[in-house]
């Protein structure tokens, strides 16, 4: 199979979808690789170790696109990638599409094999290819975080772990899966005081179990979540429904209830975000401020780390990847159905009914 990586065009966005070592356990198995020219220098990855381990360096997107039948990427394809996409051309990525009707539409007339690495599932009922990321973005809410309470960068002037006689920051997390869990571990590392809303009575018990004394546990619900909003310093967004569009669980007359230069990190941005008054914004421009609550939605948070990012990510990928190019995502899918969950679309066919249901499309399974 011909496989190719381009480099990513959305904003600020450093990773890359295969290191070089992917492409030269795809070459021993006598697949092509094409990598774009200069699709790995924001991770760290010059195009000279690609091509040392038999990669074609492909000078445009335009020649790699054309010439690919197998595309792995990091990002959701962007505008000016969609007209670039192969009728039966397997896309290999995340695609978050519940909360972008455009590259629906888009991807759906491509007629492409969709397969997406945040509804890939396994045995054990968990997301393996979005796991990484959401570890990552996790982490890195409450070091944002931290960072946008700073006065200077327009914040309550709060230091989370505070300091002997000072009473340390208040962290409110909503969602108690992989990122909600990753954003109490660092919050309370850094000594704040820290409560873990989910509307999963086992997973709080979990919960309770391994986080240290300074994690609490509250079930969540609206007039729960209203409460703690006066209290929190910062809030972390971290709900998610398994390729849906994120409830709502913030609305915009609930700031109200949030102190002035109070910080929101919404990492649910991806699948619309969790918080009513969310955009999506940029690592160039992350930050903005509604009734006096600021607001960080950026929507590639793990592309800051590229580094970290990227071999975190293609540690869960490669294997897939492997794959994919070995037997196909038609065989692949009737080997595996934890795969076939992957699959989003196949060729004009929506085959994801939660995504069907956020745009209002018609949906079909997957046949076999």
């Amino acid at each position: 199979m011909i496989v190719g990586v381009p480099t990513e065009v959305k904003l600020d966005e450093y990773r890359v979808g295969l290191r070089p070592v992917g492409a030269e356990m795809l070459v021993q198995r006598g697949h092509t690789v094409l990598i774009q020219a200069g699709a790995g220098v924001g991770s760290g990855f010059p195009d000279e170790l690609y091509d040392a381990a038999g990669a074609e360096i492909v000078p445009t997107a335009e020649e790699l696109w054309q010439r690919a039948e197998m595309i792995v990427k990091v990002k959701e394809p962007q505008p000016a990638e969609i007209p670039l996409i192969g009728e039966e051309q397997i896309v290999f990525t995340y695609f978050h599409f519940a909360a972008d009707r455009d590259l629906t539409i888009g991807c759906l007339e491509s007629k492409c094999i969709a397969v997406a690495y945040e509804t890939l599932t396994d045995s054990r009922g968990s997301l393996p290819l979005l796991t990484p990321m959401s570890e990552i973005a996790g982490k890195l809410s409450v070091q944002e975080g931290a960072k946008y309470l700073e006065r200077p960068q327009g914040g309550l002037g709060v230091l989370l772990g505070g300091v002997p006689g000072v009473e340390p920051g208040h962290v409110l997390i909503l969602g108690g899966g992989v990122v909600g869990t990753c954003a109490a571990t660092i919050a309370a590392g850094m000594g704040a005081k820290v409560v873990v809303m989910d509307v999963n009575i086992n997973r709080l018990r979990e919960l309770n179990e391994f986080m240290p004394p300074n994690v609490i546990t509250i079930y969540s619900d609206p007039q729960a979540i209203r409460e703690h909003l006066s209290w929190a310093d910062l809030v972390v967004g971290a709900v998610l429904i398994p390729g849906a569009k994120a409830p709502h669980l913030i609305r915009r007359a609930d700031l109200q209830h949030m102190k002035p230069g109070s910080v929101i990190v919404d990492v649910a941005i991806d699948q619309g975000g969790c918080v009513e008054t969310a955009k999506v914004t940029t690592h160039s421009n992350p930050i903005y401020t509604v009734d006096g609550v600021q607001h960080y939605c950026v929507g590639n948070m793990p592309g800051a780390v590229a580094r970290t990012s990227t071999q975190a990510l293609t540690n869960a990928t490669l294997p897939w990847v492997l794959r994919l190019a070995e037997h196909g995502s038609d065989q692949l899918a009737k080997r595996d159905a934890h795969f076939a969950n992957a699959i989003n679309m196949n060729r004009g066919v929506l085959t994801n009914e939660p995504v069907a249901l956020a745009h209002g499309l018609e949906s079909a399974a997957l046949a076999n």
